[in-house]
């Protein structure tokens, strides 16, 4: 078959690069590189260049099965890293990092603060409840708001713990994480062991940048680079794709895009397929390369792999630093971060690039969609894939895709978990 693949994410090309053994497979990129959010860009610091991730920084060898066995066909190189996390909260004055009993009180007045020993102690009620609390809200179809709200959590819970993790995990502000399900957000921590303190997952990170495995499946593929795609019309005997004023003929069509976007290509979207893909609502987030120290703890012993900055009120954008001299193996001696929405007024200095980036929120509405999204799948000739359609991240693009491809009667060259 003669298919086209809208969207080189990891879902997208990851579809292309199983499907073009079999089928006639080009793939449209409206970006001038390959990759989506899998963004690698040289930088060069203290006399050194060297290649940096700015999107997709890492992975597990707990939940991304599939990601670690198309790595290894690829013969992609990884390396361990870390997740250590710190909050930094200037409206309250405190600021802490989940390292170590040294961390957690790095600030002498933690010790004396009633608000803080609070949090500590529901940390750990949480925690121990996870699951019971997991089969209460899969009952009651609550949001994560409702279930803290029900069950009598505390502002410092709240704002000092669980929003901060969330809204790092999700690139959301905590407005948008308190409307989660809860039962969502419960699944992916327990599947995750977010929530334990023993038998943690591995994280690791991709030696030379994610672009190492981009290029491996890029190599063989029919690439349209900087060719956005205007339309999307279904024809009884095939699909229609116009890009840069010029049609071009498909025998179907894999939309491997943003949600909202997919819609807004569809010529003839049915009712189903608009009220699925506009149930999926995305978050913009400003991402700024730099080496600017004032988006760390103040305290050094505090600067971890994530970094979160209150922003002092509920509905603020997530300010997430993300420490890449700890995440990725950096020859650099200075420290070299991305942020997440700077706060306004505050701007970094020695900014090296900034990017925009979308990340889905996922509401109610969404995680419906998702339950929904077979039902539309080869509907006119037209399959989607994308994180969205899991958690939002890169082995839900890989599933997503990998589910895809079985329509075309093709299998992946590994044992697939999903």
């Amino acid at each position: 078959m003669k298919i086209a693949v809208v969207g080189s994410g990891i879902s997208g090309l990851s579809a292309a690069w199983l499907l073009h053994d079999k089928h006639q497979v080009t793939l449209y990129e409206a970006a001038g590189y390959l990759g989506g959010h899998t963004n690698t860009v040289d930088v060069s610091l203290d006399g050194k260049t060297h290649p940096v991730d700015t999107g997709f920084l890492v992975h597990n060898d707990l939940t991304y099965p599939n990601l670690i066995e198309l790595f290894r066909i690829l013969g992609v190189e990884t390396h361990a890293t870390e997740m250590s996390f710190s909050v930094s909260q200037p409206e309250l004055g405190i600021e802490w990092a989940g390292s170590s009993l040294g961390t957690l009180f790095a600030q002498r007045r933690n010790l004396l603060r009633l608000r803080f020993w609070r949090m500590l102690q529901e940390i750990v009620v949480f925690n121990s409840r996870s699951h019971r609390l997991l089969a209460w809200s899969e009952r009651q179809r609550v949001t994560l708001g409702n279930l803290l709200d029900e069950h009598g959590y505390s502002a410092a819970f709240r704002q000092g713990y669980l929003l901060p993790m969330a809204a790092a995990i999700w690139s959301s502000s905590p407005e948008e994480i308190l409307g989660f399900p809860a039962a969502t957000f419960l699944r992916f921590c327990i599947n995750h062991r977010l929530l334990q303190i023993e038998g943690r997952p591995e994280w690791r990170s991709i030696v030379g940048g994610g672009r190492e495995y981009v290029r491996r499946m890029a190599a063989s593929l029919d690439v349209r680079l900087n060719h956005p795609v205007d339309r999307v019309m279904r024809r009884s005997g095939g699909v229609e794709l116009s890009s840069l004023g010029e049609t071009n003929s498909y025998d179907a069509v894999i939309l491997a895009t943003h949600a909202p976007r997919s819609l807004a290509m569809l010529q003839d979207a049915d009712d189903r397929e608009q009220e699925l893909l506009a149930s999926v609502r995305y978050q913009p987030n400003l991402a700024v390369l730099h080496t600017d120290r004032r988006f760390l703890p103040q305290r050094q012993s505090l600067w971890s792999a994530w970094n979160y900055l209150s922003p002092g009120k509920a509905n603020g954008p997530v300010c997430v630093t993300y420490l890449l001299n700890r995440l990725q193996r950096l020859p650099f001696e200075t420290p070299l971060m991305v942020t997440l929405n700077p706060p306004p007024g505050m701007l970094p200095e020695g900014e090296i690039a900034r990017f925009d980036y979308q990340h889905p929120v996922f509401d109610q509405r969404a995680i419906d969609a998702q339950a929904r999204l077979p039902s539309i799948q080869g509907h006119n000739r037209t399959w989607y894939c994308g994180a969205w359609c899991g958690y939002g991240f890169h082995e839900d693009g890989l599933k997503s895709a990998l589910r895809v491809i079985g329509d075309f009667g093709v299998e992946a060259p590994w044992p697939v978990q999903l």
